[in-house]
């Protein structure tokens, strides 16, 4: 979707003892881990969902989504809310991160691209690979991450929160 040709802001989270990013321009805010309402007959990277001032939020653990342990609520633990767009369509959802490190420049320099291991791991939501002080950054595409048919089954578990239906939308 995007490449990577001017210096751009990212935030950086730690998963298990990896370091991630996200382009801050997708991320909304980074809330305390809060209490979770787990929906029946979903995936099980899919935790729950969560009221987000009227409006109910999915909640992912991307740990479990990329092969990791599952995420323990810890005092660092949060949920970074990301805008993803998901064959056009906007949707707003929760990712668990052990911890949230902090908001880095990086420049087309210091990004290499996504590497190449073959064809059984799929590495197509992997924008790069970012390097700062010897530390690999991870830098996600998160609107690769999940697949549409993945969306669809967190979109489908909004439904189940009745008194939140009305504000889904919204």
């Amino acid at each position: 979707m995007s490449t990577i040709s001017d210096i751009s802001q990212y935030l950086t989270y730690k998963l298990g003892d990896e370091v991630f990013a996200l382009d801050i321009s997708q991320v909304r805010e980074v809330l305390d881990f809060t209490t979770v309402t787990k929906i029946p007959q979903t995936p099980d990277f899919m935790r729950g969902v969560i009221n987000l001032r009227g409006n109910v939020v999915p909640v992912v653990d991307l740990k479990l989504k990329f092969g990791m342990n599952i995420t323990e609520k810890t005092v660092n633990t949060c949920i970074i809310i990301t805008e993803i767009s998901i064959e056009g369509e906007k949707t707003v959802i929760g990712a668990l991160a052990d911890s949230v490190q902090e908001v880095i420049e990086l420049g087309p320099g210091q990004i290499e691209p996504a590497p190449k291991i073959g064809t059984s791991l799929r590495t197509e939501f992997i924008k790069g690979m970012g390097k700062r002080n010897e530390t690999f950054i991870i830098i996600l595409d998160i609107d690769r991450v999940f697949s549409a048919e993945e969306i669809a089954a967190v979109k489908g578990s909004e439904k189940e929160m009745p008194q939140a239906e009305a504000d889904v939308r919204g």
